[in-house]
């Protein structure tokens, strides 16, 4: 309630009305040196802030697949750390990634009537036969033999059943979730009271501002489940272990497994790649079932989310526009990369709907790409660079008696 009452209290102040109190949110008169440890913050409360914030909300919105069995806990930890990482190096991939996939649990879930939870736990892997092979494919669930036995024995598992294998749940969530809307409260209140921000305090922002997509697409999921449902079944469509890529394919494959990461395509040939997602105990960490790839509205979708997602993160870097930089070349290297970010993913989603030439289209999104790439680095970097001379405004702490009276 009271994160509530500062949100709302902040959204709500105009310039010249009353204010409870005598206090006035102009900036306080600052030294050189803030030395007074009630007003003022140390460098350290903003790095562990921020870098709280963003391992909060980040491990809690990413939400791998099942992994293969017998793995060791270390395994598993680093498992979830790779896509942790990913997450926070390049998030707008995470995003497409659970576009993807909800948009095969939503078909999942209305052609074979099942539950949402149903459609994401077949899509990441959740249910394997009794041979151990995942059951995650409408081949298999189509298929004339056994696929209406897959289909009634899922059917038969409680969602509630499904959910009781998450490691997720609601304090968890909401842990991270109050710790990235007080963060934003403090950030909203600095703007307010004409104190200056960092750019690490940006770059948290946009992190957050992403993370709420991931957490929106990705509700339904269940979180970090380490073990499969043994659906006691055995198919009998052709899932035999097939060999890995020839050594003449492997460029060919490696980028077509990015280009599905990146566009929301997963349409893998095994028979010209010699790679199956099925043909082991487990589907990899950023697949989802073909049937999100049945049609281009599908692929256009996610496309579109991530472009747009992308800009989003750009366009709230550009806050720190006018930010105190420590010298002049690292201020217009910020800005340049900053609308670099913003506006490179919608020229690459105009190349890739307006351009009717598939190669120049191609060539376009992928020009875009690579200055998206580029910019991004930048942007990672300079936000810790620039602490080794904050301004005395930074350091300042919010004077939180004006929102709350007698505090």
């Amino acid at each position: 309630m009271l994160l509530l009452y500062l949100l709302v209290h902040l959204l709500q102040s105009k310039p010249g009305s009353a204010a409870p109190v005598s206090n006035s949110p102009e900036p306080r008169a600052l030294t050189d040196a803030c030395d007074d440890i009630n007003n003022c913050r140390k460098l350290f409360d903003i790095v562990w802030g921020c870098l709280a914030t963003i391992f909060a909300c980040t491990w809690v919105s990413v939400h791998p697949n099942v992994p293969p069995p017998h793995q060791s806990q270390l395994a598993l930890f680093w498992r979830r750390l790779k896509m942790m990482l990913i997450a926070v190096l390049a998030p707008e991939l995470i995003v497409a990634f659970a576009a993807r996939q909800f948009l095969v649990a939503r078909k999942l879930s209305k052609r074979y009537k099942i539950s949402k939870t149903h459609g994401f736990f077949l899509s990441m892997g959740g249910f394997v036969d009794s041979r151990g092979c995942p059951v995650a494919t409408r081949k298999q669930l189509d298929d004339p033999l056994v696929g209406r036995k897959f289909l009634t024995a899922i059917q038969s598992i409680d969602a509630k059943d499904i959910m009781d294998r998450s490691k997720g749940d609601a304090l968890s969530k909401g842990l991270a979730l109050a710790q990235g809307l007080w963060f934003c409260v403090q950030y909203f209140a600095r703007i307010h009271q004409h104190l200056a921000v960092t750019q690490l305090e940006v770059a948290t922002l946009a992190f957050a501002v992403v993370n709420v997509f991931i957490w929106v697409l990705w509700w339904g999921k269940p979180l970090d489940v380490q073990r499969p449902i043994v659906v006691p079944l055995k198919a009998e469509v052709d899932l035999t272990r097939r060999a890995g890529p020839k050594v003449s394919g492997w460029i060919k494959f490696y980028w077509t497994k990015f280009l599905s990461v990146i566009t929301g395509r997963y349409d893998w040939d095994p028979e010209e790649d010699g790679h199956d997602p099925l043909s082991s105990s487990s589907v990899p960490s950023f697949w989802a079932s073909p049937a999100s790839s049945e049609n281009e509205t599908d692929f256009d979708f996610v496309f579109v989310i991530e472009c747009l997602v992308g800009t989003v993160f750009g366009a709230i870097h550009c806050a720190a526009w006018n930010a105190g930089f420590p010298t002049t070349e690292e201020m217009w290297i910020w800005r340049s990369c900053s609308l670099s970010v913003t506006a490179n993913p919608i020229l690459g989603l105009a190349s890739c709907l307006l351009i009717r030439n598939d190669f120049l289209a191609d060539l376009g999104a992928m020009l875009a790409l690579l200055l998206y790439v580029l910019a991004r680095i930048p942007l990672l970097l300079l936000p810790f660079m620039a602490l080794r001379s904050l301004p005395p405004a930074a350091l300042a702490d919010v004077n939180w008696s004006v929102y709350i009276p007698h505090l």
